[in-house]
């Protein structure tokens, strides 16, 4: 049975909203409602900018800055530079470990960026909000790049060409939907075959099957896409062993790293989504003792100021799609870890950008579409 089929009705997770400090799953609570779709407002018109261009078959920062005005502009990038930008990710990729770690200086800080879903304005944004990626002002995104919004090619081309540029100070986690039979479903194949030829769906699986699972900061803080596990007694070192270049198998390390969610409650529960677990404060709090860790940092789940704490404030969630597919009204926000003291969280909360007038579930299946998966 395929991931999609076993998913079933099932598989469908609200959005968590929050009223008071109270957390919500879906949106029944009396005190909440959908907004809804509101048209949004081109971008303003600027003058036509060539194609951007690699420089001898290299990513730099112009091509880059090039490249976020022409996605700006609506424009596709010819097939070979995006294809040429795979590949080589891909190699990249296959170098690193699954679990990375990221040494912070004195003066550095990393921006952790939540779930984007090819809102394609939303990011730029980001860059806008935050800068540049440097040494200093390193980034991490935290999976879920594409399906439900329109742009999942141009988030995932800019992604992966800054992975490109700053292989040292920009990272990118796995999310569940850099995974191929949620893409069918959700929208990024259709988008794909829409705007390229079918090999080029086969090459973006290519570069999401290496994506590393999780990254470790200043060895105190673990971010993942989903959360914690099926299992007590697992450390970093089984982290370090899972074995990438594949879509992950139900009951397996990498399916909890990136479907799992914390609950209120003790213990373990099965998950509504239809695969890993929920998990309780005492599940997170064995795991941070046994691993010597702070506290983790994950996203998944939207949330209605971009950011919540659970768990003693040892479970940070943060989800970075304002405005989620034009209709939950919640904002955005990027979790900021100081080099200096990693143990203070910073929270930089922000708001949907105007963008084209197109459907957010435009390139998602019909059973999306309805709200019956």
């Amino acid at each position: 049975m395929c991931l999609l089929q076993s998913l079933g009705i099932g598989g469908k997770m609200p959005p968590v909203l929050i009223v008071g400090n109270e957390i919500h799953r879906g949106l029944s609570h009396p005190g909440l409602t959908t907004l809804p779709m509101i048209p949004q407002e081109s971008p303003k018109e600027n003058l036509r900018i060539p194609t951007p261009r690699l420089e001898n078959g290299r990513v730099t920062q112009r091509f880059v800055d090039d490249l976020i005005d022409f996605f700006k502009q609506e424009q596709r990038l010819p097939s070979p530079t995006a294809f040429k930008i795979l590949s080589d990710v891909t190699s990249l990729l296959r170098e690193e470990p699954s679990l990375v770690e990221v040494q912070l200086g004195r003066d550095d800080l990393i921006n952790i960026c939540g779930d984007i879903h090819g809102q394609f304005f939303d990011l730029a944004r980001i860059f806008d909000l935050r800068g540049t990626p440097s040494v200093q002002n390193q980034y991490l995104f935290n999976g879920d790049f594409v399906d439900r919004g329109p742009w999942g090619v141009e988030v995932t081309l800019v992604l992966l060409s800054y992975k490109l540029l700053y292989p040292n100070a920009f990272y990118v986690n796995r999310g569940n939907h850099e995974c191929e039979e949620v893409n069918r479903a959700y929208g990024f194949q259709n988008e794909v075959l829409d705007k390229y030829e079918p090999k080029m769906f086969r090459a973006f699986q290519d570069a999401f099957s290496w994506l590393p699972v999780a990254h470790c900061i200043n060895t105190a803080v673990l971010v993942m896409h989903g959360g914690l596990f099926s299992n007590d007694d697992v450390t970093l070192d089984d982290i370090r062993a899972i074995e990438r270049g594949c879509q992950p198998e139900r009951d397996s390390l990498m399916c909890d790293l990136l479907w799992s969610d914390p609950q209120r409650e003790n213990g373990r529960e099965p998950n509504s989504r239809g695969f890993s677990c929920v998990f309780g404060p005492d599940i997170t709090q064995r795991f941070l003792t046994k691993n010597n860790l702070l506290y983790i940092v994950r996203s998944h789940e939207c949330v209605q100021y971009g950011y919540d704490l659970c768990h003693d404030d040892t479970v940070v969630t943060v989800f970075s799609a304002p405005n989620y597919c034009d209709r939950h009204g919640n904002k955005g926000a990027i979790c900021i870890l100081h080099g200096d003291d990693v143990s203070m969280p910073e929270f930089k909360k922000f708001t949907a950008a105007p963008h084209p007038k197109i459907t957010n579930l435009y390139y998602s299946n019909f059973l999306v579409r309805m709200g019956l998966l």
